[in-house]
């Protein structure tokens, strides 16, 4: 018999790096190496109220500010002893979020995986190149971003998310031309090394949009 399972790579910006949430089997197969959140799809679910339900109830997530289908992946040994099909998921928690999550889960830095089990690490590999893809024509960035950021606090984000540098005035640039992004009137209350006041800027919209399905948002050319 195959079974089918949801599985969801949710990343979030912590400490200025891009991290997963894994939890740590406790049985065979592959006791003790790092898993993605998920689990059996019940009979009478779709796909992403199942994600979403198993997210809360496993690891008390309940913040996704982004949820969207990944792939599918069908090969008959992708799990010890039955056959399993998985559909996984792209999660995504704003940096301003602290989900408590249970004593066998953790955050783990994306270029720095734990020994994963089964084909985990190929779907977070996944998922991370899914997310800067669409960092490049799309305003996704909302869903990593809290409600209003700095310029320079969306920089890190964003040099996070990326993986590579991101030049300050270059993106502000782009994310104002293409309408992503707008300044909210307000400033911080401080500016760097007692400097001027940095202006507040907030998305414009918190649900994807396309902007420039042309763009690229590659590193500094060197």
């Amino acid at each position: 018999m195959c079974g089918h399972e949801v599985l969801a790579a949710v990343l979030q910006v912590r400490d200025d790096r891009l991290h997963v949430l894994l939890w740590r089997r406790a049985i065979d197969p592959d006791a003790g190496a790092w898993s993605l959140p998920g689990g059996d799809l019940a009979a009478d679910e779709h796909l992403g109220g199942s994600i979403r339900r198993q997210l809360a109830e496993k690891v008390d997530v309940r913040e996704l500010a982004h949820l969207e289908q990944l792939d599918s992946r069908g090969r008959p040994e992708r799990v010890p002893d039955r056959r399993v099909v998985a559909t996984s998921y792209l999660g995504l928690v704003p940096v301003d979020a602290d989900p408590q999550v249970p004593d066998d889960t953790a955050w783990h830095p994306t270029d720095a995986l734990p020994r994963t089990a089964f084909d985990h690490g190929e779907i977070v590999r996944t998922a991370v190149a899914r997310l800067r893809s669409k960092l490049s024509y799309t305003n996704l960035g909302f869903a990593l971003a809290p409600p209003e950021f700095t310029m320079s606090e969306l920089v890190k984000v964003y040099r996070a998310a990326l993986g590579h540098d991101v030049d300050p005035t270059n993106l502000q640039r782009i994310l104002v031309r293409r309408g992503q992004i707008e300044a909210t009137g307000s400033t911080a209350r401080h500016g760097p090394g007692g400097g001027r006041p940095a202006a507040i800027y907030r998305f414009t919209a918190r649900a994807l949009e396309v902007t420039d399905p042309f763009a690229v948002l590659g590193p500094p050319r060197g």
